[in-house]
């Protein structure tokens, strides 16, 4: 029991310092991107999402390195991704008076969203069929394979690089780079504290409760990780913000699927993938992107009612993990 409690209050604080760490990188985010001009859906997308992209990535590479635990930050990565195409936009709009999408957003960013699910679970699937040792079981991920994805998100950011160098700066602000820049770093720092202090409370939770821990980085990682990504949207939204509240999920989801566990790859040298884990859960994934594009598309704006519905699909995917946990369905394979 004491085991328990002290790794419930260690995720609690390593929480706290998670979402203390993504409110000065998204202050000292915002201020440089104004410095230099960069347009909101630039910033959204790129800017304010790959900072607040940290926490996953840093899970990615803390669990590889420090605990030999790949599949767990991959689990968070997952999670995290529907955690913000369910959750981040729901709140956004709950503490909004509404919540609009753009025809740019929908087109764009949403559906190289969809190429970057696709190109992950083309990844998985090439590890699993082509690689030697790659079974229907277990996917062999190596360096080559990774190049794919992070190509991908060259690509990407190609395509925003040129939006930007079409776009003319309306408001360009003065600021002190050295303590902006100094700040942004001393926030990643204080991101992967707390990333370090998450992971080893699931994995003592896992160990105390005998459950795999590709779950609880899916659901408790997952959450505490995608922090800065609902600080960020919430806040932007509740500004009247909305574009960079939206392109901040869908950056920052292309961001960890085509660049955190690509990372994590290269940083092992390889590492090997539950498939039979991961089809079940890329397909939920694919599942609340299709529901997310259709009701953000749909008259251009998330209403209340629909908000409230993404919560009540994201309670039904905790459920099933709960369930998958305790052994009373066994739907996602091998964990």
């Amino acid at each position: 029991m004491n085991g328990i409690l002290v790794s419930l209050a260690l995720a609690v604080t390593a929480t706290g310092v998670i979402w203390k760490g993504s409110e000065l990188l998204e202050g000292s985010a915002e201020r440089l991107s104004k410095y230099y001009g960069l347009p909101v859906a630039v910033h959204g997308a790129i800017v304010v999402a790959v900072g607040s992209s940290f926490p996953e990535l840093s899970s990615v590479v803390i669990s590889t390195l420090a605990h030999g635990e790949f599949s767990l930050g991959v689990g968070a990565i997952v999670g995290s991704a529907i955690f913000n195409l369910l959750v981040i936009p729901a709140l956004s709009a709950l503490f909004s008076d509404q919540l609009e999408a753009t025809r740019d957003i929908v087109h764009k960013d949403a559906q190289f969203y969809i190429i970057s699910v696709l190109v992950l679970f083309i990844v998985f699937a090439l590890g699993a069929t082509y690689v030697p040792g790659g079974t229907n079981g277990a996917a062999i991920l190596t360096p080559p394979l990774a190049a794919i994805p992070l190509a991908t998100y060259g690509v990407y950011v190609f395509l925003h690089q040129q939006d930007a160098s079409d776009h003319a700066a309306t408001e360009v602000v003065d600021v002190n780079l050295l303590r902006e820049w100094a700040t942004l770093a001393g926030a990643l720092v204080l991101i992967a504290v707390g990333v370090e202090g998450i992971i080893r409370a699931a994995l003592t939770l896992g160990a105390i409760f005998d459950t795999p821990s590709f779950l609880w980085g899916i659901t408790v990682i997952a959450a505490a990780t995608s922090l800065p990504d609902a600080f960020v949207s919430v806040r932007a939204a509740a500004n009247g913000e909305d574009v960079t509240s939206l392109t901040n999920v869908l950056g920052s989801n292309t961001f960890n699927l085509l660049v955190a566990i690509p990372v994590g790859v290269l940083l092992a040298g390889s590492a090997t993938i539950n498939f039979l884990a991961a089809i079940p859960t890329m397909g939920f994934l694919a599942f609340a992107t299709i529901v997310f594009i259709v009701f953000t598309r749909t008259d251009l704006e998330l209403t209340d009612n629909e908000a409230v519905g993404f919560l009540g699909l994201y309670a039904l995917f905790l459920a099933w993990m709960v369930l998958e946990s305790v052994g009373l369905i066994e739907t996602v394979q091998g964990i």
